[in-house]
């Protein structure tokens, strides 16, 4: 076993791989941001070193700063986590060029996955059921409607480099092809920079379920059962349970054989996921496979035992798989809520900032993989996870119960987040007997009667409280400390922020708001960068025509008109920072 790991990532993921690290005995390198010098993903670990963004677009994909770190704190081993290099082929061949231990599997593995459209002719030869679709790219708007139009619509447009629902977009209609061609490819370009595009039909209302998997060198492959994660919303996860409810022993059977069958095809080391569509029928379609850890993966490690990132570093080590496939066994039910600083009545806007009350729930059952605390700003440079609140019980109905009771007890201060929106989920019957499918909150508007939430005024614009600045030395370490004269953390908190207006505990009544204003005023509810203006000056729209797209903590926004006008004062153009309360339009 190597004795140090180098953590290529952040926030609650970079603490949970120093949790398992720190178990056997290992030792941890940090990685940190100019702006996260004091997060706590930085504390927790034995050594942690600030890297610039160099020619990359964020510090943490600074592939040669990384590995220069790496050399400099005498780290043997580099465990990316998830997001940001974590499925880059090209950063772990550099990884394991430059003599060191890569975690996670062979860089031959994560390009064959990687590549959408490959990782469907692989999973074709290994017999995997797939969606009917293209093994090729789709060139044009034009090409993608001809294939609709012999499919029969709805039609998706999935980018061949993406995943997490990024690189997404469904078409229901021909005239609708062009607008979602160009935007799964321009989503394409910003995150995976490949705007390459294929195509599938639309399976309507599925369940998403997805098979865990580890596999070692020596030619072991097993499958801990499967996780559903039908609540979504713009194909993105919000809440993940194991097992699914949907699924018996079985399909369980079936689904994990497809699972390690192209794991072995592969010739796959480590921990991974493969991700299936479930129809009504109980048929199930190969979509992709994630070559890394996933959110997600607590609720597989509660009702197994095992613990996914201690495999994934035993496997990196060479050790051979400790199980057989006979010896996994599920017990229990597990639920994940991703507590998210977002405002479910916004459409889920983000909404960054500083936390400035944060109490986390307890008592039997409840799992909390977090990286916050009263203070911690949310940047809208990343994503916009505060934590992820986990609740096991001996079943299904006790999970639910002990997550309801949990949201309840959750205390965060100075953000919106998503604990309402969970507590409707909770609360809601199409969940409570397992109907979901990914498409159902949407389609029954779960949340949208929830009230936006009520926010202090943003940082910048409150005086920050006065500073002292001190150089402080431990053990031949020097630190940067800053001391606030006013010692009241109610009426200073840190960065300037004021405190929160409300507490977000009980499950919240009313209706929302949209974001217009009574002379007809189109205002910003996200702070974020405008990727693009669907319309002109002087334009004539309809309620909900799309006006701007707004990047914001790597999500996409769309602005909408909230009303029948013409398009006046138009005051945003691609490329340009807005703020939260900036004025788009007018729409008279």
């Amino acid at each position: 076993m190597f004795r140090t790991v180098l953590i290529a990532n952040r926030g609650e993921i970079a603490i949970r791989i120093g949790r398992a690290c720190r178990e056997l005995g290992l030792a941890t390198v940090a990685i940190y941001g100019e702006e996260e010098r004091d997060a706590p993903h930085a504390r927790y670990a034995d050594a942690a070193f600030v890297i610039e963004a160099g020619e990359a677009t964020r510090p943490y994909l600074n592939g040669p700063g990384l590995l220069a770190i790496a050399r400099r704190a005498g780290a043997e081993a580099i465990h990316p986590g998830y997001g940001f290099l974590a499925e880059n082929a090209e950063f772990a061949r550099a990884v394991l060029d430059a003599g060191l231990i890569w975690i996670g599997p062979a860089p031959d593995a994560i390009a064959a996955m990687g590549d959408k459209i490959a990782a469907r002719k692989l999973a074709g030869e290994a017999g995997v059921p797939l969606v009917p679709g293209t093994n090729a790219a789709v060139a044009t708007p034009e090409e993608a409607a001809a294939l609709g139009a012999g499919w029969g619509f709805p039609l998706a447009l999935k980018a061949a480099g993406g995943g997490g629902g990024r690189g997404f977009r469904v078409a229901r209609t021909a005239a609708e092809v062009p607008d979602a061609f160009a935007a799964a490819a321009g989503e394409g370009q910003r995150f995976f920079n490949n705007p390459t595009l294929y195509a599938e039909k639309y399976i309507e209302a599925p369940k998403h379920v997805e098979i865990q998997i580890l596999a070692d060198r020596h030619g072991g492959v097993i499958h801990l059962g499967e996780r559903e994660c039908s609540t979504q919303r713009r194909h993105q996860k919000l809440i993940e349970e194991a097992p699914s409810p949907a699924v018996d022993a079985d399909l369980r059977a079936r689904m994990g054989a497809a699972a390690t069958a192209l794991a072995r095809a592969v010739s796959y080391e480590g921990a991974g996921t493969l991700e299936f569509l479930l129809d009504a029928d109980k048929n199930f379609y190969f979509m992709e496979m994630n070559t890394r850890i996933q959110v997600e993966h607590t609720v597989t490690e509660e009702v197994t035992g095992i613990d996914l990132v201690k495999a994934q570093l035993r496997i990196a080590a060479g050790e051979p798989l400790p199980w057989r496939q006979e010896e996994i066994a599920l017990r229990g039910h597990a639920i994940e809520c991703r507590i998210n600083a977002e405002d479910p009545a916004r459409g889920f806007a983000p909404t960054p900032g500083t936390i400035t009350e944060y109490k986390e729930p307890g008592g039997a059952g409840i799992r909390i993989d977090g990286a916050a605390e009263r203070g911690f700003v949310i940047s809208p440079s990343y994503d916009s996870m505060i934590a992820k609140l986990i609740a096991r019980g001996s079943d299904r109905g006790e999970a639910i119960a002990r997550m309801r009771r949990a949201l309840g007890e959750y205390l965060i201060g100075g953000v919106a987040s998503t604990i309402p929106f969970h507590q409707a989920v909770l609360a809601h019957p199409v969940f409570v007997e397992g109907r979901a499918a990914t498409d159902w909150i949407e389609r029954d508007g779960v949340g949208r009667d929830l009230p936006p939430a009520e926010l202090p005024p943003a940082a910048e614009d409150t005086p920050a409280p006065q500073a002292r600045e001190y150089t402080l030395e431990v053990n031949g370490k020097r630190f940067a400390v800053r001391l606030f004269a006013d010692a009241d953390p109610a009426a200073s908190p840190p960065n300037g922020a004021r405190p929160a207006t409300s507490r977000q505990r009980a499950t919240p009544k009313g209706g929302g708001k949209a974001a217009g204003g009574g002379d007809g005023a189109l205002i910003s509810p996200i702070q974020g960068t405008v990727l693009r203006v669907a319309v002109e000056e002087g334009a004539a729209v309809k309620a909900g025509a799309l006006i701007c797209v707004v990047e914001a903590m790597k999500m996409e926004n769309e602005i909408a008109a909230p009303r029948d006008g013409t398009v006046r004062d138009l005051a945003v153009a691609t490329g340009e920072t807005i703020k939260i309360g900036a004025k788009i339009a007018t729409i008279a």
